[in-house]
């Protein structure tokens, strides 16, 4: 999500270059390597929400996957708690919606 300022809680410009990239039709973002940009031993789901939502809004769910940063993530988080968190950070997603991010998407942009 090319490292979102989730420590110091700013979005910009942040947030105005992701909108920028999503507006190219042939890019794709990943929902990785946010708990490495947060506190590394205060973050909270909640802490990450806006950068995730952002991203989701720019690019939808046709064009998000999930990536666990994973092994770098082990800075700050098990695998299993950044999988975990990327679920709740979708949870207001359909169904469909949640397939895409978690599968769809890497399917097609890496043809699996």
């Amino acid at each position: 999500m090319g490292k979102p300022p989730v420590a110091s809680g700013h979005q910009e410009p942040w947030a105005t270059s992701v909108r920028s990239l999503a507006a190219l039709p042939n890019t794709s973002c990943k929902l990785s390597g946010l708990v490495t940009e947060a506190d590394w031993k205060t973050w909270r789901a909640e802490d990450l929400q806006p950068y995730t939502d952002t991203a989701l809004d720019a690019f939808g769910p046709s064009r998000l996957m999930f990536g666990s940063d994973w092994p770098v993530c082990t800075l700050a988080a098990t695998y299993d708690q950044v999988a975990d968190t990327a679920r709740q950070l979708t949870h207001e997603l359909g169904a469909a919606e949640r397939t895409e991010v978690f599968e769809g998407t890497a399917t097609r942009v890496y043809g699996l």
